[in-house]
């Protein structure tokens, strides 16, 4: 295998690449891995779609100084947060609009916590709640226009009937759970891309790790793009390496064989 002297820039995926999907935790090896990459002086970040609110505790219990989060909208360099954008509004709000004109219960979150709002408890009736930690606040006069920004969004639109959604992809949007959608930032590689502003690096000289379809965004081909053992079918065709599945070390032997460390 070539070995790779220069200063690399290695970008990790959280769920399923760095942790055990089963218990959350980082794989052992994993974290020895980043820690090697680090001494041996290249830079190592997290790249998440998790909201900069719920990834900074793992960034910093982890001992990584960089992060691209919030789906590419959020830059914490050197432990400090750069940039944090939400979706483009004029985008978010047209699909608002119509999801609330089709009948669908829609959850907006306004700024980076997990405090969601609605208007009405529809998205209740149709959906139940949301499967992850929320705050939910319900106001029937609430309206979005009146603050301007929209981070993410969720509406209670069965996977059968997204045709009717037919602005949904004019905005990022991800299905983890078949009674809604979630709308997100999903641009991870403009967020890798920006953090090289700050870090002084060339894309020539990234290295991306991930596991499932939400990473194929960030699988450019000027990156050399690794896909764990454990990921989907299509990001393993999009691979320039397919390491060994994370439970199994793959993290740790992909770098040992490359010589990264």
């Amino acid at each position: 295998m070539e070995q790779n002297k220069g200063r690399k820039y290695f970008f990790f995926d959280i769920d399923g690449t760095l942790t055990d999907r089963e218990t959350g935790e980082v794989v052992p090896s994993a974290a020895e891995a980043i820690k090697k990459l680090q001494r041996a002086g290249h830079f190592v970040s997290i790249a998440t779609g998790r909201a900069y609110y719920k990834a900074d505790h793992f960034r910093k219990e982890n001992g990584f100084e960089h992060m691209v989060c919030n789906g590419g909208h959020g830059i914490v360099y050197e432990g400090t947060l750069k940039e944090n954008r939400p979706l483009d509004y004029e985008k978010a709000k047209a699909v608002y609009d119509q999801a609330i004109s089709l009948g669908y219960g829609v959850f907006a979150a306004i700024d980076d916590s997990k405090k969601v709002y609605a208007s009405s408890y529809l998205f209740y009736d149709q959906a139940g709640t949301r499967k992850e930690p929320s705050i939910y606040i319900i106001d029937e006069n609430f309206d979005p226009a009146e603050y301007g920004a929209i981070y993410k969004m969720y509406i209670s639109i069965p996977e059968q009937e997204e045709e009717r959604l037919t602005l949904k992809d004019t905005v990022g949007n991800l299905r983890f759970e078949k009674d809604y959608l979630m709308f997100q930032p999903d641009e991870k590689k403009d967020g890798i891309l920006r953090m090289l502003e700050y870090a002084g690096g060339t894309p020539e000289d990234v290295v991306v790790f991930g596991d499932d379809y939400n990473d194929l965004v960030m699988f450019d081909e000027r990156f050399y793009c690794v896909a764990m053992g454990n990921g989907c079918d299509a990001l393993k065709e999009k691979a320039d390496y397919v390491a060994e599945k994370n439970v199994e070390d793959g993290i740790y032997k992909a770098c040992e064989a490359h010589g990264w460390f």
